[in-house]
């Protein structure tokens, strides 16, 4: 079997990149009997893919001319760039026409959902994508009950959708790793993480609330991920980091008194399970797909109510040795092998 993968969302530092990332290397490591024909649109960042992945077989269309040629105008199959294959796995960017049978993992509905909460183009995009993959994918495959329900909701038939969980990203890290990263941005004393900086991840409400649970403690919030939509007050215990690269974040988890992950809606949630993993506990909300990924190990919030995020926060500093036995428990649930296994067993239902 000739299993043509797009990796093309690899190098945006996502859940999504984390997701395509993990799984491959993970499909490479398990499966030596089928072909992974590994392929992306790339311009500027043809040189990241590469690192990552230097088999992979790369054309130079960027993410705008992508959802032009296959979101827009449907043209351009996919097997004039790539060749030949028995099976193409598409994920979150733009849906390429092809008489390939295609498996497509969709991560969340955000765009459909909460379509005033991003960006109007990146929304179309979204939408334009999830027709095709709505019309033409033979499977689709969702990390959670709650994206399935999703799918239901829409119409999309039952048989079509496969839920296969994800898995996390990062480990725990030492404490020379913890000390280095500490330095290296600038963090001292105590600190809470939070994850992405948009309306979406709830981030005006978590600074409320951390300001309501932090009073007179020598506590900071920390924030990693470029923000988008938001505004972030300067003040002196609230901390933007921007960016941060992949490879501190397993450190920044591991350094910190907590995960506030207290988003509005998400499709999955891989922070919950990489907190776990770092051994450090979680305040999450009580909707969509995260008490699904925390099975009972956080704290769980009302994502729409300051008091409750708050009331959230204060738990984990009280009593975080117990999150942290639950998480630990948890996240054993989970391995990026598990998901590749369940995901070769989908490309094989399908060409077969």
């Amino acid at each position: 079997m000739r299993v043509a993968i797009d990796i093309s969302q690899i190098v945006y530092g996502t859940g999504v990149s984390q997701y395509t990332k993990n799984l491959v290397k993970a499909l490479l490591k398990l499966d030596h009997e089928d072909e992974f024909l590994l392929f992306a649109g790339a311009l500027r960042r043809k040189s990241d893919v590469l690192n990552l992945f230097p088999q992979t077989k790369i054309f130079p269309i960027p993410p705008i001319l992508a959802d032009f040629f296959w979101n827009r105008l449907h043209i351009l199959p996919i097997e004039k760039l790539i060749g030949q294959a028995d099976l193409i796995h598409t994920s979150d960017w733009a849906e390429p026409p092809s008489i390939i049978p295609k498996v497509t993992t969709i991560h969340d509905l955000y765009a459909l959902k909460f379509p005033r909460m991003i960006d109007k183009e990146v929304r179309a995009a979204h939408e334009r994508r999830l027709r095709w993959v709505f019309q033409e994918s033979k499977k689709i495959i969702v990390p959670s009950d709650s994206t399935k329900k999703d799918l239901l909701d829409l119409g999309v038939p039952g048989e079509r959708i496969s839920v296969i969980p994800e898995a996390p990203a990062y480990s725990k890290a030492g404490e020379s790793e913890v000390a280095a990263v500490k330095l290296k941005y600038g963090i001292k004393g105590n600190y809470l993480m939070a994850i992405g900086a948009s309306p979406l991840k709830n981030t005006t409400r978590i600074i409320k609330a951390f300001h309501l649970s932090s009073a007179g403690k020598d506590l900071k919030l920390i924030l990693a991920g470029r923000p988008t939509g938001v505004e972030i007050p300067e003040e002196r215990n609230v901390r933007a980091l921007n960016f941060v690269p992949a490879k501190d974040m397993g450190a920044l988890l591991t350094g910190s008194r907590g995960l506030v992950f207290a988003s509005i809606y998400e499709g999955y949630g891989i922070p919950i399970l990489d907190a776990f993993n770092c051994g450090v506990p979680v305040v999450t909300s009580n909707t969509s797909s995260m008490p699904e990924v925390a099975g009972g190990a956080a704290a769980l919030t009302d994502p729409n109510d300051v008091n409750s995020i708050a009331d959230g926060i204060e738990k984990i500093l009280r009593g975080p040795k117990g999150f942290v036995e639950k998480g630990l428990e948890r996240v054993k649930e989970f391995s990026w092998e598990k998901t590749a296994k369940e995901t070769l067993a989908i490309y094989k239902e399908v060409v077969q």
